[in-house]
């Protein structure tokens, strides 16, 4: 990365060791309805438990909607894998990854 590019990344907040992250949360979790499509600026190193830690900083209450439905903690879809919450919250993340869960829907 040239001087520039990296004296204009400090300007705007930044950091060329970050990572981005797309979180998505769609349908019925607990008690309400959740529709959100965020990308999340990380530091390099993050793991899913930062990245919820993170995400509940910013306002998109991701624990909430994992301990609302329980069985959303065994499929949260990481990058279009199962990927049960409790056995990967050490998991680092890399630029680019995708984190998703959807509720259950119901239909008659």
């Amino acid at each position: 990365m040239n001087v520039w590019r990296r004296l204009v990344d400090r300007l705007v907040g930044r950091s060329g060791d970050g990572i981005r992250v797309r979180v998505v949360l769609k349908g019925r979790m607990g008690e309400g309805w959740f529709d959100e499509d965020r990308r999340l600026r990380l530091p390099a190193g993050a793991t899913l438990g930062t990245l919820i830690a993170e995400a509940d900083r910013r306002g998109l209450g991701l624990s909430k909607a994992i301990e609302s439905s329980p069985h959303l903690r065994h499929t949260l879809m990481w990058n279009g894998r199962r990927t049960p919450v409790d056995e990967h919250l050490d998991a680092v993340l890399a630029d680019g990854d995708e984190v998703y869960l959807l509720g259950p829907v119901a239909g008659g």
